[in-house]
């Protein structure tokens, strides 16, 4: 696709983004991502296009459209791209969502539910004051903390992000 032309982005600014998009898209991989699902999420995050179709991601990843479909089905779930409506277009458009780190963050909860409620079970069955007892009992006091604060800090984050103006 041929930027340039479309949104008067310079080439050389294109492969800087680029290259800083594939950068980032090798650290997700490396902290557990799909490499195919970083790409597509860190080409979206990094474009200066306000969508892109899955054709643009294909053309500017070099991956074949059943990549950029699993990608999109994983990505969508977690609240960091989405599907948008593009007025005389047949072809879905997908942009990099608004609030998307505060939305990934907000679903951490979960896990850290998740992990608090593991604790839990784990201190009924075990003795509150054997060895595998204070464990569990100190992992379910830091995922207890960890889901309060976390809620708090999203909270005030939002705040902070809505009150400067962009």
């Amino acid at each position: 696709m041929d930027d340039e032309a479309d949104t008067g982005v310079k080439t050389d600014t294109r492969a800087r983004l680029r290259e800083a998009a594939e950068k980032l898209a090798l650290t997700l991989a490396e902290g557990g991502m799909q490499k195919t699902t970083a790409r597509v999420m860190t080409a979206l995050l990094f474009s200066q296009n306000e969508t892109m179709t899955a054709t643009d991601l294909c053309e500017e990843l070099q991956i074949s459209s059943g990549a950029v479909s699993g990608a999109v089905k994983q990505l969508i779930p977690l609240g960091m791209i989405e599907r948008v409506p593009a007025p005389g277009s047949r072809r879905d458009h997908y942009r990099f969502r608004e609030h998307a780190w505060a939305t990934l963050m907000s679903n951490q909860n979960a896990i850290l539910a998740v992990m608090g409620d593991a604790a839990a079970a784990g201190i009924k069955a075990a003795d509150e004051d054997s060895v595998a007892g204070r464990r569990l009992h100190e992992m379910q006091d830091f995922y207890t903390f960890m889901q309060r604060e976390m809620a708090d800090l999203i909270d005030k984050w939002r705040e902070q992000y809505d009150a400067v103006e962009r």
